[in-house]
């Protein structure tokens, strides 16, 4: 097959192809469709490498269906190609070492998301878009009253537009706030639509409803875990599925000594602070019976609060991807089984260990009757 990398672009993409370690063609087109003298069906298939952006998926389907194979790059490793190496980074560049790196294989992928997935996360980014734009609105708003020696009273979103008007402001401070009331006004009615089609969404997604039934799992927290991870079975363990939300420690091994930092934070930042919200919850409000509360409480009596809740929010993980992994609801009884026999080894642990040092200490410093043989020969 032909080997071709495109650098997608807002107002142009780039394309190149190489043979035999040479570039053979380079172009610039406006948009993808112009790409179909190139890449369409009545051309010879190719293997074609793009980076993963927001406009990738939909390159991603339309070059299959014309008849190519698409490698999606995964950005976060997207160096190890050579791209941006000596800081010299352009569209023209990266097209063709991508298209070389296709022709010699080893191109980190990234996972592409199925059609009913891309669709929930559109949904869940635009219900978050929104939703920060209000809180921003807000913030900004208490913010002009401040400045003119009013604090306006302490209120939920939705009930803040009501509560400001009914507040007695200063007539030029009613007239400052006005436009952005009116703007608040207009987006909570748009905010109940999105999350009436995610209601939707959510529905014909029964593993949403599933991971719902964890403590401190909202329905926003279930779908964008649904949503990232896409499908339970491409990850062998929970580990791994807290590595790819950059929920574990940060490694640094180098001669000979391990040495674990904060987490990593890779990964897809809006879900891991979702989960650490949902641990925040779930910490507060769970029964105080729950194994993930009673483990928890004994991480942030050792290590404090913060580091508990992010804790939690690894854990969070590993539970939830085992929920959709075995099909089961939250069952409080298997966690306390296995916290219990994690207590059971750490206590077993302690004890052989207190046991060793102790037989240790009654042992003489210098036994002289035992001394080895190459030791008397030294005297």
């Amino acid at each position: 097959m032909r080997k071709v990398a495109l650098d997608l672009g807002v107002s142009k993409t780039t394309f190149c192809e190489v043979a035999a370690g040479q570039v053979v063609k380079r172009a610039t087109v406006s948009d993808v469709q112009s790409l179909r003298p190139l890449l369409g069906p009545d051309q010879e298939p190719a293997r074609v490498a793009i980076e993963a952006c927001r406009e990738a998926w939909h390159v991603h389907d339309l070059l299959v269906s014309w008849g190519n194979e698409v490698l999606v790059v995964d950005t976060t490793r997207s160096k190890e190609l050579g791209i941006g190496r000596h800081g010299r980074k352009n569209d023209r560049i990266d097209a063709e070492v991508m298209a070389r790196a296709v022709e010699r294989g080893g191109i980190p992928l990234a996972h592409v998301l199925s059609p009913h997935r891309r669709q929930l996360r559109r949904w869940l980014g635009l219900r978050r878009s929104l939703v920060e734009a209000r809180a921003h609105l807000v913030t900004t708003l208490r913010g002009l009253g401040r400045e003119h020696g009013w604090k306006l009273a302490s209120c939920s979103v939705e009930n803040f537009t009501q509560n400001v008007r009914k507040a007695s402001l200063p007539p030029e401070l009613k007239r400052l706030l006005e436009p952005g009331l009116r703007m608040l006004e207009a987006t909570t009615p748009e905010l109940d639509r999105v999350e009436n089609e995610l209601i939707q969404l959510c529905a014909n997604e029964p593993t949403v409803q599933l991971l719902s039934t964890a403590p401190g799992v909202a329905l926003t927290v279930a779908a964008s875990f649904v949503s990232v991870i896409d499908e339970a079975h491409r990850f062998r363990s929970a580990h791994e599925v807290e590595s790819y939300l950059g929920l574990v420690p940060s490694e640094d091994t180098t001669g000979g000594h391990r040495k674990l930092g904060a987490i990593s934070k890779e990964g897809n930042r809006y879900l891991r602070a979702l989960l650490v919200q949902a641990a925040w919850s779930l910490w507060r409000t769970a029964d105080p019976g729950d194994p993930l509360r009673q483990w928890t409480d004994a991480v942030a009596q050792r290590r404090g609060k913060r580091v508990a809740v992010i804790a939690l929010a690894r854990r969070l993980a590993g539970v939830l991807w085992a929920m959709w992994r075995d099909g089961t609801v939250y069952d409080p009884a298997p966690l306390a089984i296995s916290q219990a026999r994690g207590v059971r080894r750490a206590a077993q642990t302690l004890e052989v260990r207190a046991g060793a040092l102790e037989r240790a200490a009654r042992k003489r410093p210098f036994n002289r009757r035992s001394r080895s043989a190459a030791e008397v020969a030294t005297m």
